[in-house]
């Protein structure tokens, strides 16, 4: 994926082109990229301060958010939008299981906070009374069965998807999870974050079950039990850079053998009939040693620490959804102290991010009616194949890479497919009951409805024309299985900037580098490679080549370990690889494609800076913005990509073009010795 939001995915929407603004009698504007730049910076020493620290400098973080950038501004611009959309549909009072009706009830139900309190934790009285009547091993793992469907991750991870190594078949998988802190490492690290929240941690796992019903010192006791569960189980868990190995990762098992081998306590073939699939007789596990060791953890713990486990995750997972106790408890742990989050969202906006995750597509499809036309679909479609082209020739010229691989490179390149905008054929929804009885219900019927969704796809053959994102998401992906680039009508945007004022320069920085040509080239970086043109896990490099890419590979492994965003907290350069490729693959690619544009071959300056220059700050407007420091340790700890600064300065710094751009000379801080560059497209 090209972005993460602040908090959870770096956001922009609705796209230049799709504006008719013209600007005959507009008064002039000062210029866009120059208007955000820090002239007290040199861009030799800190490039991404210089381009974006004027902005930075005059937009401090709300008290409700644990970043602000480029991301939220657009963000807001997307929910106002949305916001009309839902008013509409809740004034229009809808026939019954129309889409109108839906968005309507769903905004009423969502938005009334006064209901919510009224009723506590009662929309799921049922869901905890079945765990109340839980006595052993196999009525918890028969009550886990039917909590499946909520998709709450309790213990594990199940679902089904693309077989990883025959992309043409859907099989079942399994996954580790069962983690109440961000990731495993918040469980063994000492820095000063992580080790702060898991003293906190069993508090605020008992205050919950105290919203939940149970008794206060039974509630502070199972705090303390749960964290030590939840240890075990992180303990065995792989870490973050281990799970990009989808080699090791992918270990295909006959369902018999799962059971009999790993989890002698969970039947998976009762639970597959339990769910309505038959003969599933094989299931992929991630990693068959987490399961073993869930095993013997659900043998050996009480049953009742499971039970409030379980208790606890479910109250959790819905908080943000039940009644104001328990989602200001929730929000003080993971907002508050996690991430240095002051105050809530107001919520109007929360109850937009919750409608994304319920029925997204509903809403894209009237989003893109209105805001995203055929012109603006045609530009971006046109600029992937100006990229690809670019890719291609580049493939062509390596000296490093020997024949055989450079044509199967050429070939999966020529195969991989693209989506731009959004998708010709949109979800059905009918299925998916909404009602004003209260926020909570619908979002467990619309988990549900996910559920069944995903399961209804097993045995079937695969829909390669299904979006995993909306429309109105501002991010994109690469899908190994398909092999394809998705690219949602959002990432395009520049807030407030229509495309008459939006120059070649800025979009292909903008756009072209820092998504198209990210998002392609992770069909070749340290996981992607490894994914054939079909979208087959199997090998198709030499040995001598795949050798080489590593070994080139590793020099920017090196060049992020040695990055140090917080002091004694360093980007784990492993784990952070696939999307570094990435960055430092699209922008060579993005410099390629702008070279053959008239406004490079005119090189005439613009706001004081030339075309090249417009390129990189354009680039770097991409991630304009900053971040607390407890959300940035987070990320240290839990994110596959690097923080901003070092999305932009990192890549950068191995670019000759970004050297005679900026007159880089050694002794600068941007500057890097050539046997230091990372030199692999």
């Amino acid at each position: 994926m090209k972005k993460i939001l602040i908090p959870a995915a770096f956001v922009a929407a609705t796209v230049w082109a799709c504006s008719n603004d013209k600007t005959t009698n507009e008064p002039a504007r000062p210029d866009f990229l120059a208007s955000n730049v820090d002239s007290s910076v040199s861009p030799a020493q800190d490039f991404f301060q210089f381009a974006n620290g004027g902005w930075i400098k005059r937009n401090p973080i709300p008290g409700s958010e644990s970043g602000w950038g480029i991301g939220n501004l657009v963000d807001d611009e997307i929910k106002q939008k949305i916001r009309k959309i839902n008013e509409d549909a809740a004034a229009a009072k809808a026939a019954e299981g129309t889409e109108t009706q839906k968005i309507g009830d769903f905004w009423i139900a969502a938005m009334d906070s006064a209901k919510a309190d009224q009723l506590g934790i009662a929309p799921l009285q049922k869901e905890l009374d079945r765990i109340n009547g839980i006595t052993d091993v196999k009525g918890l793992v028969a009550v886990n069965a039917s909590f499946e469907s909520l998709q709450m991750g309790m213990f594990y991870y199940f679902g089904v998807g693309q077989d990883a190594k025959n992309s043409g078949l859907i099989s079942a998988q399994l996954w580790q999870g069962g983690l109440g802190l961000p990731n495993r490492d918040y469980y063994f690290s000492n820095d000063e974050n992580p080790k702060k929240a898991r003293e906190e941690y069993p508090g605020h796992i008992s205050r919950m079950l105290v919203l939940a019903g149970v008794e206060s010192n039974e509630a502070k006791k199972a705090g303390e039990d749960i964290l030590k569960f939840e240890t075990a189980l992180a303990k065995s868990s792989r870490k973050l850079e281990e799970l990009r190995d989808p080699e090791a990762n992918y270990n295909k098992m006959t369902t018999a053998d799962v059971t009999k081998n790993l989890t002698p306590s969970i039947d998976w073939a009762w639970m597959f009939t339990s769910f309505g699939m038959t003969k599933v007789d094989s299931i992929v596990v991630g990693q068959p040693e987490f399961f073993k060791a869930l095993e013997n953890l659900l043998k050996t713990t009480d049953i009742n620490t499971l039970k409030h486990y379980m208790r606890f995750h479910l109250v959790s997972s819905f908080s943000e959804y039940l009644s104001a106790p328990i989602f200001n408890e929730n929000f003080d742990f993971y907002r508050r102290k996690l991430r240095g989050i002051e105050q809530p969202r107001p919520r109007w906006k929360r109850v937009l991010n919750a409608e994304e995750d319920a029925m997204g597509f509903v809403l894209g499809k009237l989003f893109v009616k209105e805001y995203f036309n055929e012109t603006a679909k045609a530009r971006y479609t046109n600029m992937v194949e100006a990229i690809r082209n670019a890719y291609a020739a580049r493939i062509k010229t390596l000296a490093w890479m020997g024949d055989s691989t450079k044509q199967k490179a050429l070939d999966k390149l020529a195969r991989m497919s693209k989506k731009v905008g959004y998708p010709d054929k949109w979800k059905d929804y009918s299925a998916l009951k909404i009602t004003t009885n209260s926020f909570c219900e619908n979002m467990m019927n619309a988990n549900r409805w996910s559920f069944a969704d995903q399961l209804a796809k097993y045995g079937k053959p695969v829909d390669r024309t299904e979006w995993d994102m909306t429309p109105q998401t501002y991010n994109a992906y690469y899908n190994p299985s398909n092999n394809e680039i998705v690219l949602p009508a959002a990432i395009f945007t520049i807030p407030g900037v229509p495309d008459s004022l939006a120059d070649d320069a800025m979009v292909y920085g903008y756009a072209a580098a820092s998504t198209i040509g990210h998002e392609i080239t992770h069909g070749f970086d340290d996981e992607g490679r490894q994914f054939d043109a079909a979208g087959n896990l199997q090998s198709w490099w030499t040995i001598e080549d795949e050798n080489k890419f590593m070994t080139r590979a590793q020099v920017m492994v090196d060049q992020f370990n040695a990055y140090e965003p917080i002091k004694g907290m360093f980007i784990n350069g492993k784990a952070t690889l696939g999307e570094n490729i990435a960055d430092y693959g699209g922008i060579l690619l993005g410099i390629d494609a702008f070279k053959q544009t008239e406004q490079y071959k005119k090189n005439e300056k613009i706001g004081g800076y030339t075309p090249m220059q417009r390129y990189f700050m354009g680039y770097a407007l991409g991630w304009l913005g900053h971040q607390k420091e407890k959300q940035l340790s987070e990320r240290l700890l839990s994110d596959v990509h690097s923080p901003a600064k070092w999305r932009v300065n990192g890549p950068f710094a191995n670019i000759p073009e970004f050297y005679a751009a900026f007159s880089v000379k050694e002794g600068d801080a941007m500057w890097r010795a050539d046997s230091l560059r990372v030199n692999i497209w």
